[in-house]
């Protein structure tokens, strides 16, 4: 609060001195702090008739006229101080002729790729699947000579189809571990941006990183949701992020050659028809719930770590027809929980026994039944040029056909 006798004192030395501005402005601060706006004016009036440019009577001249504006902040000079502490500070957002930087290595890209330590050894059955990589992929590559002979180009697309759950994710990184090839992992999320444009050039840059790194494998997760049919898509950004797929795929834009690319869906009747033409995803492979040796295998492997005492395996596999890989370590924790859940109440640590997972059996059930439902629809309505053949044996041979 200003004191009332310093700008009594100030008033009589302006009637004292009624030319000396500065002292009259420093009056009018004083009164227009005090909120007395109304006996500041005349002062500033006065300034101003002697001098229109005055800068502080004109800032001050608007406060005491608008009294509810908050008074104005000085401009920085961002430039001046950025000269300033040059050599302390470093510039806030890029170099000084705004340009990005440029790439300096491998940990600076966009996009990293990884080594995978998966074999297809790793991978519990799915012997016909295994089959269909080794001709597609791995046997063209392990000879050269022979790859040569027939002409067989190193690239080229896979589609894994099938139920959640069943391991297409694993099965795509153990073929990148046994290929001795870099692995890409991706889903919608990791492509799809807000701003115009951007999806695209981050689809480019995935592809343009696997060239580098060829022999390089490129997993796209969820690929229906990436290459959805266009004819259903309402969103143009879609439509155009879709068409940049394509061109990728075709090398439109690069040389593809030792760039592999997997693709993973729930949902192949979804996956637009352009992207399963020949030389893109031109191969189909149905990954099913695992039979009756990889379902053993992967509840030992579920198992190999825990305290289990008179587990009758091969009962557990009769009883779990169409599991898939996911219900089955499901249904290992569920056992475990019911062990420990004895143990907390008893007060006395037990294996895992048999009675745990006839438990479990009678709480976790097949989650592949909607998808076996709705793929038998397909199978038999919509089989159109005999794309789901593999699909419609395998369930004939369920005798769910």
């Amino acid at each position: 609060m200003t004191d009332p006798s310093l700008i009594d004192s100030l008033g009589a030395a302006v009637a004292a001195r009624p030319d000396d501005h500065t002292l009259r402005v420093h009056l009018a601060q004083l009164l227009v702090e005090a909120g007395r706006h109304a006996e500041a004016i005349p002062h500033l009036a006065t300034v101003l008739r002697a001098d229109p440019a005055h800068e502080a009577a004109q800032r001050l001249m608007g406060r005491a006229l608008n009294p509810g504006t908050p008074p104005r902040r000085e401009e920085t000079d961002w430039g001046a101080l950025e000269a300033q502490f040059a050599g302390t500070v470093p510039p806030r957002y890029s170099r000084a002729d705004g340009e990005p930087d440029e790439v300096t290595g491998e940990h600076d890209r966009m996009f990293d790729t990884e080594t995978s330590t998966l074999r297809l050894a790793d991978v519990g059955g799915m012997d016909e699947v295994k089959r269909r990589l080794e001709l597609a992929f791995l046997g063209p590559l392990r000879n050269d000579r022979l790859r040569k002979l027939y002409n067989k180009s190193l690239r080229g697309g896979l589609l894994l189809y099938g139920p959640p759950g069943c391991g297409k994710t694993f099965l795509a990184k153990a073929l990148a571990g046994e290929m001795g090839a870099r692995f890409i992992s991706l889903s919608i999320v990791d492509v799809l941006n807000m701003w115009i444009g951007t999806s695209e050039r981050n689809l480019h840059e995935i592809f343009q990183t696997a060239r580098r790194e060829a022999p390089c494998v490129v997993f796209f997760d969820e690929i229906d949701a990436l290459g959805h049919k266009r004819t259903q898509l309402q969103s143009s950004a879609m439509r155009t992020l879709g068409n940049q797929l394509l061109a990728e795929l075709d090398g439109m834009e690069g040389d593809n050659e030792g760039v592999f690319v997997l693709a993973a869906t729930n949902a192949p009747w979804d996956v637009d028809a352009a992207l399963r033409r020949p030389g893109r995803l031109d191969r189909m492979v149905l990954v099913t719930p695992p039979d009756a040796g990889a379902r053993a295998a992967i509840l030992r492997y579920h198992l190999r770590e825990r305290p289990v005492a008179g587990i009758k395996l091969d009962r557990i596999v009769a009883a779990t027809e169409h599991y898939s890989g996911a219900d089955l370590a499901h249904l290992c924790e569920t056992a475990a929980e019911y062990a420990m859940h004895d143990s907390l109440i008893s007060g006395e640590v037990r294996m895992i026994e048999q009675r745990d997972f006839e438990r479990a059996l009678g709480e976790v059930s097949p989650s592949t039944q909607t998808w076996l439902a709705t793929a038998r629809n397909v199978a038999t309505f919509a089989n159109e040029g005999g794309v789901y053949n593999e699909l419609a044996a395998y369930l004939r041979k369920r005798k769910m056909l």
